[in-house]
């Protein structure tokens, strides 16, 4: 399967496909409309490739993943039902891959590379390198979480989720998902902290 390029991102959508909902784009996709699946990709290509990223022990391994997602989504369009919310739909599918590859190369070490972020427009050198060491911190600080707080607090905050859409994409109860981000923002902030202590102290 081949995905759009990324300048087609930049071509301006038609309303009908703008205000569509996601599991609306998804029925037309699954009837053969690709405009419509060009849309879902450009909604949610970046949310899917940052979840995937901040999980993945390998950046080798994240493209792959990502790849194979949306070729299952493909693979899978003719008998979609909007039972639940699409986003969580396809986050299922990546999580499932990522599980299975995590499985299958059980053992091969993290290349320890952060998920790439962009230096502010504008920025100085001096500001540019700043935001990579804090950058820095906050990876290392999230990387030290459980794996399941981990992928709690990354579906939240980086992918937008609510408390329901982790527990459906997770198969967690929605209490248990409230506890794992809990902790791991307590978590977080120690670590943040530690690290910063050390920092002033150097």
């Amino acid at each position: 399967m081949s995905l759009p390029r990324s300048s087609a991102t930049l071509v301006r959508m038609p309303d009908t496909l703008i205000n569509a909902t996601d599991e609306e784009l998804m029925l037309r996709y699954s009837a053969g409309d690709l405009p419509s699946f060009r849309e879902l990709y450009r909604r949610h290509s970046q949310g899917l490739y940052r979840f995937v990223a901040w999980r993945a022990p390998r950046r080798a391994w994240v493209d792959e993943i990502v790849q194979d997602a949306w070729a299952s989504l493909h693979a899978a369009r003719a008998g979609y039902r909007p039972q639940a919310a699409f986003r969580t739909y396809l986050y299922q599918i990546a999580r499932n891959r990522l599980i299975d590859i995590l499985r299958q190369r059980e053992g091969q070490a993290q290349d320890g590379e952060a998920p790439g972020e962009l230096a502010s427009e504008g920025a100085s050198p001096q500001q540019s390198l700043e935001q990579k060491q804090q950058h820095a911190l906050l990876h290392a600080a999230i990387a030290a979480l459980p794996a399941e707080q981990k992928e709690a607090l990354v579906l939240q905050q980086f992918s937008g989720m609510s408390i329901l859409d982790i527990a459906v994409v997770t198969g967690a109860e929605a209490e248990t998902v409230k506890s794992r981000l809990r902790y791991a923002m307590q978590k977080l902030r120690a670590g943040l902290d530690s690290a910063a202590g050390a920092g002033g102290q150097a």
